[in-house]
């Protein structure tokens, strides 16, 4: 019975639950996006390239563990065993290889050293020696490769794949290289020309022996391979009696399964990890294996941001809703309809409508977590390496959260209604309750204060991995506060702008009057407006807050003249030493970049060749000195903020592990208060670079009075390597920076459509719903022009009321998130910006409000008024 008259209500009210329908759709195509990149993150297939011909590969653990042991009082021992990843690719010991050749069921085992080989130029065989016709000039084949990265190996790891020769031989000597087929397509390359290749130290020059391609179908998507000989590639990799990967290669008719066993046997203690199948991928693509921890972060937490904000918004949906038929409701409940029966009601209702929208939303889910997914990969977020998982787990979730978020909001939303005694139910459908409950006061009060705990938490949160989400839950907290206070808000703002609308006459006079006669629905309105203005700013102005205040952090303590920088993966050591034995140059520090661990925690490290430091860099020191960092090559020099962390102070012994996991003891040496601006840990150049897959310098700073054009000649053998002053670096950095921001924006973004979508959705509902108040004005003697103008009155201040709510919020967040990150209570505010942000909501509003009351008036008033 009750279902019946759910499923005629609906049918008959269409317009009335339509906005309902499009919030819960959107917030299920979000969920179902989100949730689908968690999947990604979760269980993405990692698809293997170079090792597709090897079923067994033996690789070294890529995590640092911690186990820790907890004695309970009643005699148990509880054990927690923790596994965090590293940055760089860890390595085996190439001795590893003589405890598997002797192994049942092994034809052979491959070593495979993996090392940064990027090609910088291209030369044709003809000319060499400066004879021939043809062109003499090299060209660039980076251009050619695009974003893919390009490794190199020893030829006699080519079986991994394998690869064959489909022209030219082998590597011979260390002259020699054979590049794959794609890199040769693309570059124009054939056997005898000779191209320039930067690796792990000076660019050098190859002659291209052969050209190789896998066996059977497809060439290598991900990559670009070259070849060396051996000799030559071990001396690239730089990792003396040690292998980045084993593959063994079993004989006919050995079981993979079983093949495995016998490794791991082989291999126990040794800590060394063995995969088969669709294990090898994160064992090549590293950057695929981080990706996946990446996408789970960020799934999770815009999952759990939009959840918060769709709660907020469809209850306040379902409110607008269900008080447009505040009514009819009253009218069931005169004619001896129950409580009970009300709620249940209003519960099928909202299954019927949640039931709709979340099949429709999961489905619209699907082709945005696509669109979400590659934009990623565009970013350079996630690498194609790791595929996207389309399940259908994530749109079963969006249509259960769906399904359970509008009976929740309908239930909520119709209580009071539902409680009222019938007398008290026609009453207040006749005039809006001048105080809102008890409760929702209580609990608007509730949520303020937890706002405002949540905004004091964030002044003492240091990292942005701890601050970033409490920065958005304080939004949404906020928010919601506003919602459940808005009707005293919104009449405590008529108070105050009855004055100005004033101004406007008589229909001014009218639009106060509505906004404090109506102060629930006004409020209904203000909420998403205050929610998209106070979200928007946060997201769109924490980020360069965070920035600035590093970039001028590395602005104070940057002392050098000049600083080169690489178009390439880096400088090259030689390339500083060039600099150095320049005429004038008095110092010339490398910089690497990477993170380390201490203890599980994971560090932003920056390695610096300590000659002459102190001429070309000051990090702010407030203990200890750059002279003692200087002056140990096992020092290590860390900011006030890490000092604070792991209580450590000059003299102190900082154990941690390397990028490759490799574990280091080293003394701490200073203390600087710079942090944002050069890392938390500062560690000597050869010891942070011989642990990093890329070993080359981000920067080399240079102090000195040479010139410009001196240190340019001096760098003509290194291409891509450049002289560029110390702003031009930090324009670089601050661009960088805002790659990352951009990242956020996006991830972001949704959210602020949804909130946007549901802003314009609530302003239609709430004119949409006066077409028998417009129609007894016109009848009372309005014209439409004044009906139009009043609305606009009326919408201007509900913006004002919302601009103040969200600006405000924004800025309390954003202090917080400043004093907690940069230690200042200057948040960045591009006025701009913030300007553009106020005016879209406006032109957003504004259209919201005209378009539906231009439709309403378009009705005669007497076929509005008489009208059910």
């Amino acid at each position: 019975m009750m279902l019946r008259y759910a499923l005629r209500t609906v049918r008959d009210r269409k317009g009335g639950f339509l906005g309902a329908l499009l919030a819960l759709m959107c917030a299920a195509a979000l969920v179902t996006a989100c949730g689908t990149l968690l999947e990604t993150g979760l269980r993405g297939r990692i698809a293997t390239e170079r090792y597709a011909a090897a079923p067994v590969v033996v690789s070294a653990d890529q995590n640092v563990h911690r186990t820790t042991v907890k004695h309970k009082g009643n005699g148990k021992t509880k054990i927690k065993h923790k596994a965090k990843p590293v940055a760089e690719r860890a390595w085996l010991p190439a001795t590893i290889a003589d405890r598997l050749r002797a192994l049942k069921g092994v034809r052979a085992v491959v070593p495979e050293l993996t090392f940064l080989a990027e090609p910088l130029s291209a030369r044709p065989a003809s000319s060499e020696g400066g004879s021939g016709s043809g062109d003499t000039s090299s060209r660039p084949t980076r251009e050619g490769d695009g974003d893919t990265p390009s490794y190199g190996h020893s030829w006699e790891s080519a079986p991994l794949t394998p690869f064959a020769l489909v022209a030219g031989r082998a590597p011979a000597s260390s002259g020699d290289v054979v590049i794959d087929r794609g890199l040769a397509e693309r570059t124009g390359l054939t056997t005898g020309d000779r191209i320039t290749v930067q690796s792990t130290q000076a660019p050098r020059t190859y002659r291209v022996s052969g050209i190789a391609a896998p066996r059977g179908p497809g060439e290598l998507r991900q990559q670009t391979s070259l070849f060396f000989s051996g000799a030559e590639a071990e001396r690239l990799a730089a990792r003396p009696g040690q292998v980045s990967a084993l593959g063994v290669l079993p004989a006919a008719g050995t079981d993979t399964g079983r093949l495995k066993q016998r490794v791991e046997q082989a291999l126990n203690g040794t800590g060394a990890q063995v995969s088969t199948g669709d294990e090898r991928g994160p064992v090549e693509f590293l950057d695929a294996a981080a990706a996946r921890v990446k996408l789970v972060s960020m799934g999770g937490a815009m999952g759990g941001t939009s959840l918060l904000v769709a709660v907020l918004v469809v209850v306040g949906t379902f409110a607008l809703s269900i008080q447009q038929r505040h009514r009819e409701l009253a009218l069931l409940r005169t004619i001896a309809a129950t409580s009970r029966q009300i709620r249940r009601l209003l519960g099928r209702e909202a299954l019927l409508v949640g039931a709709a929208a979340g099949v429709l939303g999961a489905l619209a889910g699907l082709p945005l977590a696509a669109w979400l997914h590659s934009r990623f990969i565009d970013m350079g977020v996630v690498p194609a390496t790791l595929e996207r998982t389309a399940g259908i787990l994530p749109a079963c979730a969006a249509l259960a959260v769906t399904l359970l978020g509008a009976w929740a909001a309908a239930r909520i939303s119709g209580r009071r209604i539902a409680r009222l005694r019938p007398a008290e139910a026609m009453a207040e459908s006749a005039v809006e309750r001048r105080r809102p409950a008890r409760g929702r006061i209580a609990a608007g009060l509730v949520l303020l204060i937890g706002g405002g705990v949540l905004v004091a938490v964030l002044g003492i949160l240091h990292t942005e991995a701890a601050s970033t989400p409490v920065t958005f839950l304080a939004v949404v907290v906020l928010a919601t506060a506003v919602s459940l206070l808005g009707p005293l808000l919104v009449r405590a703002a008529a108070f105050l702008l009855a004055g100005v609308n004033r101004a406007a006459g008589h229909v001014g006079i009218l639009a106060t009057a509505n906004i404090r006669g109506n102060s629930t629905r006004m409020a209904s309105v203000v909420t998403p407006l205050t929610l998209l203005i106070g979200m928007t700013c946060t997201v769109l102005f924490a980020q360069p807050t965070l920035g600035d205040a590093a970039l001028a952090q590395a602005r104070e303590g940057t002392r050098a003249t000049w600083v080169l920088g690489a178009q390439g993966p880096g400088v090259p050591s030689e390339a500083a030493e060039a600099v150095r034995r320049t005429p004038g140059v008095t110092a010339a520090t490398e910089v690497v970049r990477t993170t380390v661990r201490v203890g599980l925690a994971k560090y932003q490290a920056q390695g610096v060749t300590t000659a002459g430091l102190a001429r070309t860099w000051d990090p702010g020191v407030t203990r200890g000195s750059i002279a003692a960092f200087g002056a140990d090559s096992r020092s290590a020099a860390i900011s006030e903020l890490a000092a604070d962390q792991l209580g450590l102070r000059p003299g102190s012994e900082l154990k941690l592990h390397l990028g490759d996991g490799t574990p280091a003891t080293l003394t701490v040496a200073a203390v600087y208060r710079r942090g944002l601006g050069f890392g938390d840990l500062t560690l000597p150049h050869d010891l942070l670079a011989r642990h990093m897959d890329n070993p080359l310098a981000a920067t080399v700073l240079v102090a000195g009075d040479a010139s410009r054009s001196e240190l340019t000649a001096a760098l003509r053998r290194f291409p891509g390597v450049a002289v560029v002053a110390p702003e031009t670096a930090d324009r670089l950095q601050a661009d960088r920076r805002q790659e990352n921001a951009e990242v956020n924006l996006l991830a972001m973004g949704l959210v602020l459509a949804f909130t946007a979508i549901a802003v314009v959705n609530t302003l239609a509902m709430s004119v949409s719903e006066r077409l028998k108040e417009f129609a007894l004005l016109r009848l009372a003697g309005a014209t439409r022009r004044q009906v139009l103008r009043m609305l606009r009155i009326e919408t201007l201040s509900v913006l004002a009321v919302a601009t103040v709510l969200g600006t405000g919020i924004a800025l309390a967040v954003l202090t917080a998130f400043s004093i907690g990150m940069t230690g200042g209570a200057a948040p960045t505010v591009v006025p701009l910006v913030y300007a553009t942000v106020v005016g879209a909501a406006a032109v957003l509003t504004l259209i919201a409000t005209a378009l539906p009351g231009r439709l309403t008036l378009k009705t005669r008033p007497v076929e509005a008024v008489t009208s059910r």
